[in-house]
């Protein structure tokens, strides 16, 4: 027999915990509750969720009644929903709940996606950023949209590009064609990516779209795009898994976008990837961004999600480099401004990116807290370019007042360095490295090192553009107002190449510089460079020129 006291106090306790699961059920974001009048349940619009069953229709039904009413949340319980193009509407989540999967189609005489849109300007991006409709998910013109959950989106039936869904004479009629085009200074996009009416090529797809928060979801095999938001504003993309067969996130002339703890692994092109491309008719920057607390690398597809991080496709191919990383670029029309990256993770995949080669400025950029294991190719690329590819008259853009602050990489490629090359006439200017330490796997030839680089001034940008590069650490050309504090690079294995080369470079100090070196092989060798401090760097002696032609030491 328990005291009345006892009672009591049992009783209060079981009031407490009433009352925090009240609390806690109000707070939750699962909207499972069956009476709740703002969800719509696909399964009650006549979505089966059985995997063979195509359910666009009852899920595009749930949508248009959810906005009919005003908003709601769309609720994918448990199950396999087979479909092709879902349209998103304004005042609308989707929730995945755990174990429901969005599975894309493969395309059919019953079951096609949405057919790409006219875009006058789509000689100017490539095909995948010239159109937004041809989507497992899209949605254009909206406001307050959310993708939630902790379900899936499966691409299984997207394509990556144009080569899968064709057969090779249409290939080939299609090359044919884009070659009899009228011949213009800037190019044309890659016509393998150019996908014919009724296959789908993005997971999810939005186009000037405003307050959208993208949360939990993972994604697997995504397509050319398993994210593409393009003149999105107001972007939270959050706490994501992504394991895809192309780009992860890629967020296209967007201001005020937060892309926060996602893991992306994307072995055949980029992971989390900032861009700014004349798609919309207009040239617009991508700013006001913030990428924290990710992780990027480039396992075998699949093998994220699964955990077994598998790197066997490189081993029997031979050839093949992941990708994997962050990218600013390519596409560079309107330019990047005022973005921030912290706490990120690179592993198995190429290295950190920021490129502008379209006429944009790229400026004011912030990097700070990144490890980089197993690079394959330059930890760090910087690349001012004249590609230009626009509308006639596009000027050479800018590159400026960047900051990249306690970086750490082993094991990197031992071909390419870290590179930092604007072009004559246009220099990469206000660049500050600091806390940096390198450690590539060496192995550099003599040969490698009397290498002269081609400028390449027109063409696409990345490391493999200018062929193995004659320094092992870093290799900087076209620069003014460069300065370097707290950097050491070395190698894992001895390397005949000097540590730095320096050429067309302007305003340099250079503060506690270390740099391992062969016996008898300089560390610095300068070609035609200005105003060049060097402190602090033992064994080195401080070191001043006004002016040098060709100097080493």
């Amino acid at each position: 027999m328990r005291s009345r006291n006892q009672c009591w106090t049992l009783l209060a306790v079981v009031m407490v915990v009433a009352a925090f699961t009240a609390v806690t059920s109000a707070n939750r974001t699962d909207p499972r509750p069956a009476d709740d009048p703002g969800l719509y349940n696909v399964k009650t619009f006549g979505a089966k969720a059985d995997g063979k069953t195509i359910d666009t229709p009852a899920i595009n039904k749930a949508i248009d009644a959810a906005a009919a009413a005003g908003g709601g949340t769309v609720f994918f319980p448990a199950g396999n929903y087979l479909s092709v193009s879902i349209h998103l509407k304004s005042n609308i989540a989707l929730y995945l709940d755990q174990g429901a999967t969005i599975v894309a189609a493969n395309t059919s005489s019953d079951a096609k996606y949405d057919p790409p849109e006219p875009n006058e300007w789509d000689k100017y991006q490539d095909f995948g950023h010239s159109h937004w409709r041809n989507s497992l998910i899209w949605g254009e013109n909206l406001t307050n949209v959310s993708i939630l959950g902790p379900g899936m989106i499966w691409g299984k039936g997207l394509v990556r590009s144009g080569t899968q869904s064709r057969t090779q004479q249409q290939n080939d009629a299609l090359n044919a064609a884009r070659a009899g085009e009228p011949k213009t200074p800037f190019g044309y996009p890659n016509p393998r990516d150019a996908v014919e009416p009724g296959w789908g090529n993005k997971s999810i797809s939005l186009k000037l779209c405003r307050n959208v928060i993208i949360r939990d979801i993972t994604i697997l095999h995504g397509g050319h795009f398993a994210i593409l938001a393009t003149g999105v504003d107001n972007l939270t993309i959050d706490n994501l898994k992504i394991d895809t067969n192309r780009d992860g996130i890629d967020v296209d002339a967007c201001k005020n976008v937060r892309i926060s703890n996602c893991t992306v692994n994307s072995p055949f092109d980029d992971g989390i990837c900032p861009k700014s491309s004349f798609a919309l008719g207009y040239a617009r920057a991508t700013e006001n961004v913030t990428i924290t607390n990710c992780q990027v690398s480039g396992y075998d597809e699949g093998s994220l999600l699964d955990g077994t991080y598998k790197r066997a496709f490189n081993n029997q191919n031979g050839t093949f480099s992941p990708t994997g990383r962050i990218k600013f670029g390519t596409e560079s029309n309107g330019g990047f401004k005022n973005i921030t990256i912290s706490n990120c993770v690179f592993e198995y995949c190429r290295g950190l990116a920021l490129e502008t080669v379209d006429g944009g400025l790229l400026e004011d950029v912030t990097i700070s807290n990144i490890t980089m294991r197993d690079i394959s190719n330059s930890p760090i690329f910087l690349r001012l370019g004249s590609r230009v590819r626009g509308p006639q008259g596009t000027p050479i853009g800018a590159l400026r007042r960047v900051n990249i602050d306690n970086v750490i990489v082993y094991n990197a490629q031992p071909r390419y360095a870290s590179l930092i090359s604007g072009i004559p006439g246009h220099d990469i200017e206000d660049l500050r490295l600091s806390n940096i330490r390198v450690y590539y796997q060496g192995g550099g030839t003599k040969e490698q090192a009397a290498l002269e680089p081609p400028e390449k001034e027109n063409d696409y940008p990345e490391p493999t553009m200018f062929g193995q590069i004659p320094a092992y650490g870093f290799f900087i050309r076209h620069v003014r107002g460069l300065e370097m504090s707290d950097v050491a690079v070395t190698y894992l294995k001895d390397d005949a190449r000097p540590a730095f080369i320096l050429s067309d470079a302007k305003v340099v100090d250079l503060r506690n510089i270390k740099a391992r070196h062969g016996q008898g092989l300089p560390s610095f060798i300068l070609k035609d460079v200005e105003d060049f401090l060097l402190q602090q760097s033992q064994p080195l002696p401080d070191t001043k020129l006004a002016t040098v032609k060709r100097h080493q030491f």
